[in-house]
Order: C-alpha cells, then structure tokens, then sequence
C-alpha cells in the first residue's frame, strides 16, 4: 500500500457509530474502512466525468478522415432548406 499519512477527520456521532459497525462488520479497522470508502467514492466520480465527455469516446476518430469537401459546416443551412423545400413540395 505504501507510506500512510496520519488524518483527523471529525464526524458526527451517527457516522462514528456507522464506520465502528462497518468495520466491526467487515473485520477491519476504522482507517481501512474510510480508505475503502474515498477509494469507491473516487471510481465513482472518474466514471461519472468519463460518461460527461462524449469526446473521450471519439478522441481516435477525431481527424482521421481526410478529403471530402470543406467547406460542409459553411452549407449545411443550404442543404437543411433544400430538403424543407423538396418535403413542402411532396406534401403539396
């Protein structure tokens, strides 16, 4: 585990007796059972900010398509009232 640090984390008396139960529980010590906790606590919030960022999940796919017209951000309000104008024309 490496070098512990010494740490005075005050609580409330509802607490203090949940991390004795918890520990007496699980056979384990108060100090253990607080590392254990921040650790869950920790993989929660990394996974939470993972989901947050859908860019993580395209990152290998961002700039490996190359060619194609550039200028597609520029037109796209061209092309969107194109297709309005073919689908007001079908309803007619």
């Amino acid at each position: 585990m490496g070098a512990t640090m010494p740490l005075t984390v005050r609580v409330d008396l509802k607490t203090e007796r949940m991390l004795e139960r918890l520990a007496r529980q699980r056979g384990r010590t108060k100090s253990e059972v607080m590392r254990d906790a921040i650790n869950v606590l920790a993989k929660s919030v990394e996974a939470q900010e993972e989901a947050e960022h859908p860019y993580e999940k395209v990152r290998d796919l961002i700039g490996c398509v190359h060619g194609g017209p550039t200028d597609l951000s520029v037109r796209t309000g061209d092309a969107f009232r194109q297709v309005l104008a073919r689908r007001r024309k079908m309803s007619r």
